[in-house]
């Protein structure tokens, strides 16, 4: 058990994301001076509504405008706890600064993550004290996974003066924020210096190497049941699961990796070795494909993005596939693997065909012609399965047809009265901007809950004696 993090140390030197240089380094403080003033500080701000957090856009450049840095990040951190790691890591590109009224102009959008990390990294390095925990209620909260959604529920509920404590089955906490994210966007040791703070805030314990079970019945385990009895609510940040497989032949054996996985251990393995990685392929449409194809790019790896429809058709967004381009990487459209191809067990490439080769295909017509993509490393980004098995240990907690906890959206609490969630494992995979959105959601119902529980216990006022 833990109370913090250690920083740099939690997390060894040597890691791969190391050499990559920050894509988008903070602001100084006159290049922040020169973009807050450009900022129109619209009356209808459709920053604002574009924002999961609603993060009073406007409010905050104008005081970085007028050197308020230290009242720009209380905007932005009340209104988003994680918003330095929001400011590095956000497609506000399909956000905020998407709707940035300059877009319908032709001119370049305000810089508005650059500006919200430049306001909360310099306004934290001055004073970490920014924003203060209210008198201890009494009451206390159990977050299951440390991820961004936890993390975030547990500050805001440790500001209103409630205990919070965070069970994490990993050694390295931090879920997506420190192992998920791309290292050209945020290093891991950033997360967990947000973390810390976050743990700052007030009577916040993190429990790390701990998993809860249905049934505990072995060291580093407890059970669903000793964390109702213990405390007065439970919140499920249970993020999502493995990563999902091809089911092709071949598959099997060194050289073809899940993407998160393979993410993961970029980020906090200094053990792995890819000095034998010239080429890649990487399986999928979607923002993690896209940032392993860019991230091996950019370590000079000749990378093949393989897709089974079209571009227009991908999940992944439009800028961060050309990121990927712009490193090097190549879209290969309209195709599926078929096999990987190995020589003697040694990986060679990924065996790919028409995507409508899958349909059978006319009486006489010649066979779908099928291609090599030469490679070294095959990573597989066609989704990941659901963590959420935990969560049918707590009676009343359900999962759709998707396997995603179901919760009430305008509290976000679960079929158990006490149990809420948020995050990944109830959304099925969005960004860590709404996981924060959905975890400030369920603190304040967990907050009046526990306030009105508290309210009804205690005693009436005493008879007036006449």
């Amino acid at each position: 058990m833990t109370r913090a993090p250690t920083g740099l140390s939690a997390l060894p030197s040597g890691r791969i994301e190391e050499r990559f240089e920050d894509k988008n380094p903070r602001y100084t403080e006159a290049e922040a001076f020169a973009e807050a003033n450009r900022c129109l500080y619209c009356v209808d701000a459709p920053c604002i509504k574009a924002c999961p957090t609603e993060i009073d856009i406007p409010s905050f450049i104008r005081k970085i405008a007028t050197g308020q840095v230290k009242g720009a990040a209380r905007t932005i951190l009340t209104a988003n706890l994680l918003g330095q790691s929001c400011g590095q890591a956000c497609p506000v590109e399909v956000l905020c600064a998407g709707d940035c009224v300059y877009n319908a102009w032709g001119r370049e959008p305000i810089a508005i993550g650059r500006l919200q990390r430049y306001a909360v990294e310099a306004a934290l390095a001055k004073d970490p004290g920014l924003l203060r925990a209210k008198p201890p209620t009494g009451r206390s909260v159990a977050l299951v996974g440390a991820g961004p959604a936890s993390i975030a529920a547990a500050g805001y509920l440790a500001l209103e003066g409630h205990r919070a404590v965070i069970f994490e089955r990993k050694s390295i906490p931090g879920g997506l924020n420190t192992l998920g994210i791309a290292p050209y966007k945020m290093k891991g040791h950033e997360a967990l210096r947000e973390l810390e703070w976050v743990l700052s805030l007030g009577d916040i314990e993190l429990r790390a190497g701990v998993s809860v079970v249905e049934q505990a019945a072995a060291p580093g385990e407890v059970s669903a049941r000793d964390l109702l009895a213990e405390f007065d609510a439970v919140f499920l940040g249970l993020g999502l699961g493995d990563d999902a497989r091809l089911g092709i032949p071949g598959e099997d054996g060194e050289g073809v990796v899940g993407a998160t996985a393979f993410i993961e251990r970029l980020k906090a393995d200094p053990r792995l070795e890819l000095s034998g990685v010239r080429r890649a392929a990487v399986v999928g449409g979607g923002n993690t494909a896209l940032d392993v194809a860019h991230e091996l790019a950019l370590l000079g790896v000749d990378v093949a993005i393989v897709y089974r429809r079209s571009e227009a058709e991908m999940s992944g967004y439009a800028h961060e596939l050309e990121g990927a381009r712009v490193a090097g990487a190549r879209l290969i459209e309209n195709r599926v693997p078929v096999e990987v191809a190995r020589d003697g067990g040694r990986l060679v490439g990924l065996r790919i065909a028409p995507a409508d080769a899958r349909q059978e295909a006319p009486q006489g017509a010649a066979p779908a012609a099928e291609e090599l993509v030469p490679a070294d490393l095959v990573a597989v980004a066609i989704g990941q399965s659901r963590a959420t098995r935990v969560a049918l240990a707590f009676e009343g907690v359900a999962l759709d047809a998707r396997g995603r906890v179901v919760v009430d959206p305008a509290t976000h609490r679960t079929g158990n009265p006490r149990v809420y969630s948020g995050g990944d494992c109830v959304n099925g995979g969005k960004e860590v901007v709404n996981a924060v959105a959905e975890a400030k959601i369920a603190a304040r119902a967990m907050h009046e809950a526990m306030m009105q529980r508290a309210g009804a216990a205690a005693p009436g006022p005493a008879p007036q004696g006449e």
